[in-house]
């Protein structure tokens, strides 16, 4: 589905990304790992032509992705949660929510469902949301896209513990319907049970890639810890 060859990325003159490569077939759950700084967010940034990658391919379903802008991007079929939410702050949950809906199986009713504090602060600013609250509205936002692949930057960092719970738990139902997904969080004992792959980056490339249950001690206090 989502095929990431060997992208090198650069901010100005400094080169961030090495040559990472990654993929998400179709129905998976893929987890993007590293420490802070190791390039997660540029890869994501490079996936959705936020920042260009100078090198390397991105392919989504066989399409080259590497030299569209980012609205062509997402009308190809992917969707973001970007790190910090970023909704929009002077509209309300409702049309944060069907600003950027399009057809398919997510519906307001339906992203509602699944977030029922949404459902009771409809007619809030987003502005007034507590941080959880625009988490769950920005995982919405990307799912009234009705997206093929979603992707989610720093899922449940900074949140609450019941709010992250919730969010955890809507994760794991977007995996039972299928829902493709790549997804970077530090909560390993949440991420890892129902990942089907993961991508570790160091230092702007990656260094493994593999099955969770294969990643041993030595992987995690080589490449994830503190």
């Amino acid at each position: 589905m989502l095929t990431v060859t060997n992208i090198e990325t650069f901010y100005g003159p400094s080169q961030a990304l090495f040559g990472v490569n990654l993929a998400v077939e179709a129905g998976e759950l893929v987890a993007l790992m590293g420490r802070n700084g190791m390039g997660k967010t540029t890869t994501i940034r490079s996936i959705f032509g936020l920042t260009p990658a100078r090198s390397g391919s991105i392919e989504f379903e066989a399409k080259d992705l590497r030299r569209l802008p980012a609205y062509r991007i997402a009308q190809a079929g992917l969707g973001l949660v970007p790190e910090g939410r970023r909704c929009f702050p002077n509209l309300s949950v409702r049309e944060n929510l069907v600003v950027t809906s399009g057809p398919g199986y997510w519906s307001l009713a339906r992203v509602e469902e699944l977030f029922p504090r949404l459902a009771e602060r409809r007619y809030q600013m987003a502005s007034t949301l507590s941080g959880g609250e625009q988490q769950m509205l920005a995982i919405g936002r990307a799912l009234m896209t009705n997206p093929r692949l979603l992707v989610l930057d720093e899922a449940t960092e900074g949140l609450a513990p019941v709010i992250r719970r919730e969010i955890w738990s809507a994760i794991r139902l977007l995996k039972e319907q299928g829902q493709s997904t790549l997804i970077v969080d530090k909560s390993l004992s949440e991420l890892l049970p129902i990942a089907d792959r993961c991508t570790i980056l160091e230092k702007g490339r990656t260094v493994w890639n593999g099955q969770p249950d294969a990643l041993d001690d030595a992987i995690r206090d080589r490449y994830l810890g503190v």
